[in-house]
Parts: C-alpha cells; structure tokens; sequence
C-alpha cells in the first residue's frame, strides 16, 4: 500500500482548473499516490451561476464529483490544490474551503504534509504568481511543507517558466501538452516529496 494519500482538491468556473486537477491526479497515481479528487463548494448564488452559460454547464458536467471536508485534509498526507485567480488571490470559493479548516489546523492535523498549487488567469499577466504566493503564506500558517516544481525539470521552462506552480493562461482553448507535462511533474514531485516525508 502507498505511503502516500494525497488530496488533489479544486475550484473551477469553467472548467480549466477542474482538466488541470484530473491530469495531477491521474499522474499522482501513476506515481504510486492513493489519490482522492474534491472540489470546493461552489459559493456564488445560484442565479449568478445558472446566468452564465459555460459556468451552468461545467457546474453540470462536474455534479458527479464529490465535495472537499476538513475530513479529507486529515486523510491526506499531502495536498495539491488548483483554483483560479480573482484579483491577484485566489478565488473565493477555494478561500471558504480553507476557511473551514481551523479547527484542524488547531489541531496539527495540517502541518508536516507536502502542499503544491496550481492556477489559471484569462491573461498572462492577471495575477498567477501573487496568488501561488499567497496560498504559500496560507501552507506556511498550516506548517506544511511546500513543494514548488522550481525549474527542476525543462518542462517547467516549456509551459512558461512559472517556479512556484503550473499556471495557465486560460483563454478556453484545451490545455497544450506543455502544460500537461508541466503539470505531471509537479504532481509527481510532490508524491516524491511526500513519500520522503512519510518515511521519517
């Protein structure tokens, strides 16, 4: 049995957060990890989502796939977590999940468990980088350790060159196999990390 259990938890508007999340977890797996895949409960109200066409129909396509707890958290030994940005941060949606998380963070069940994070913006310059670095501050609170791709492989260098996360430029086209690439890295990385960290 793997030592590592690892959460890939996400939010996803239209579905680009959601593909990045499925490629992490189908190569995590790969890479030997017990893998559970949760999105974030969705927090705008009902009418704002039915109103906006590919929002309803991702919302539809995705009803199959179970909801985030705090109950994951503390099965998982590592976490990575995919969500878009909204001004810079992440997305609202992914910040009300974690803001159910205190009472297992008070409890040490965050801490000394391998965290990653991944991100997509509709331009190239809209916040990716700030909102990967605000999630670490968040990691860093939890006393998780934080395993970034770096520039640890070319990938990383193929798919734009972001250390801190696979970020995407979402303009609603399929992700590239660049990205893809980048993205199995980071997950597989983390599984090693993790599995490291299982063993001391």
């Amino acid at each position: 049995m793997s030592q590592v259990r690892l959460a890939v938890i996400y939010y996803s508007t239209y579905g680009t957060n959601h593909a990045m999340a499925e490629i992490a977890a189908e190569a995590a797996h790969a890479a030997g990890a017990e893998v559970r895949l949760r999105k974030v409960r969705e927090t705008a109200p009902e009418s704002v989502v039915a109103g906006t066409q590919g929002w309803a129909a991702h919302a539809e396509r995705t009803a199959h796939v179970e909801t985030a707890t705090p109950a994951d958290m503390e099965w998982a030994n590592a976490y990575l977590f995919s969500a878009p940005t909204r001004f810079g941060i992440v997305a609202s949606q992914m910040r009300a999940f974690i803001d159910t998380l205190g009472g297992v963070w008070a409890a040490g069940k965050l801490a000394n468990k391998a965290v990653s994070a991944m991100t997509s913006a509709q331009n190239m310059h809209g916040g990716q980088e700030t909102t990967l670095l605000s999630w670490f501050a968040t990691f860093t609170h939890w006393g998780s350790i934080i395993v970034p791709p770096g520039y640890a492989d070319p990938v990383i260098f193929n798919a734009g060159g972001n250390p801190y996360g696979t970020s995407v430029t979402a303009k609603g086209e399929p992700l590239s196999e660049e990205i893809k690439a980048a993205i199995r890295f980071q997950s597989q990385r983390l599984v090693d990390f993790a599995g490291r960290i299982a063993q001391e």
